[in-house]
């Protein structure tokens, strides 16, 4: 019984340890982005290459474990497929990218902190997220949404005045005219961001509606990968059409460790371990955690980049951890539940059953 009860307890728990890694994730991922963008790397070779790589790495492990349990492909299915393909590594990176690099990482970080707003009004629509005003639950769930939302907001529209973590000889005053171009690059930047931020909640929509006609999570995020590759292959050679070959090559630094990096941990681990908790905890729980990848990104881009932070940026990331817990309260409430009132039925045991196990090494 002794047992029963801690592994019902590590269950439980596994949601939350494998969201709170992976914000880890995303957090390295922006840092060795924009250290290869800083490099001088392409951001659409970027792209490709970082999706050739984590189909590389997921396809062994998704051809070995999970070929009992592959479904048959279908014309539905494979259309799922190209969409997902389309919104993540073409419009959601292209665009996000592009916007990291007309503002910085701890800025493009932060302002993904509307996913979660925007994840839920989606799931809300798409009627995947239920919500009931006379429910507390419901109530904390889009009270913390419009928190969370206005946290974001807080650090898109107020400055207010810098605070240096750490000292960088390179933090420099600028000039008006230079300023002036800054802000224009920094609105562009940001709407850039928000086109990503958008494209990413509609990604985790469709992936988790298409995990119930396809549930073979690792298979999936490689054909996601790999779709992905050929998408944004024929858009880079469109865009840099004109730039030589030269625009595809890499060295031994950040213009091979970043492709490296965000292909197996943040295209690759991370679709997989995604589509786990996507299935058991639904889209909103997982974006909820989003703020603690601003946190962790802000910190490392201050002392790597010299990136500067400024108080409305502090501001914003306490609100928005107070709209965190809120979500995630909401969540944990529907989720204890929908356990206790539904008992499991014997299709949901069997797929129990035949799900993959996570190891260490899959984070």
């Amino acid at each position: 019984m002794e047992k029963i009860g801690v592994a019902n307890k590590m269950n439980k728990a596994r949601p939350y340890v494998l969201t709170v890694a992976l914000q880890f994730g995303f957090a390295g991922a922006y840092i060795f982005s924009m250290a290869s963008f800083n490099m001088g790397m392409n951001r659409f070779v970027f792209i490709v290459y970082r999706n050739v790589i984590a189909a590389i790495a997921l396809a062994p492990f998704a051809l070995i474990f999970e070929r009992k349990i592959r479904p048959k492909m279908t014309m539905a299915v494979f259309l799922r497929i190209m969409a997902l393909a389309f919104l993540e590594p073409v419009i959601d990176q292209g665009f996000t990218f592009l916007g990291m690099q007309y503002t910085s990482a701890s800025f493009a970080s932060a302002l993904m902190n509307a996913v979660p707003s925007v994840t839920f009004v989606l799931a809300v629509i798409f009627r995947i997220e239920r919500v009931n005003m006379k429910e507390i639950r419901s109530i904390a769930k889009v009270i913390g949404t419009l928190v969370t939302f206005a946290g974001a907001l807080m650090m898109i529209l107020y400055k207010g005045p810098q605070i240096h973590l750490f000292y960088s000889p390179k933090t420099a005053h600028n000039s008006a005219s230079h300023d002036t171009q800054t802000l224009k690059h920094w609105v562009s930047g940001t709407l850039f961001l928000m086109l990503g931020c958008v494209a990413w909640s509609s990604f985790f929509i469709l992936q988790s509606v298409t995990l119930k006609k396809y549930p073979a999570e690792m298979s999936l995020s490689t054909l996601i990968c790999l779709v992905g590759a050929m998408q944004t292959s024929v858009v880079a050679l469109i865009a840099e059409r004109h730039s030589g070959a030269g625009v595809w090559a890499v060295g031994w630094d950040f213009r091979l460790y970043g492709p490296l990096y965000t292909g197996i941990v943040t295209s690759g681990i991370t679709y997989y371990v995604q589509g786990l908790v996507l299935q058991s905890r639904g889209p909103v729980f997982y974006t909820a955690f989003n703020p603690l990848c601003m946190i962790i990104t802000c910190a490392l881009g201050s002392f790597l980049f010299a990136e500067q932070l400024h108080l409305g940026s502090i501001i914003g990331a306490l609100i928005i951890a107070v709209g965190l817990y809120s979500v995630v309260w909401g969540k944990a409430k529907d989720y204890l539940s929908d356990t206790t009132t539904l008992p499991p039925s014997p299709v949901a045991m069997k797929q129990t059953e035949k799900q993959l196990p996570i190891t260490s090494s899959d984070v």
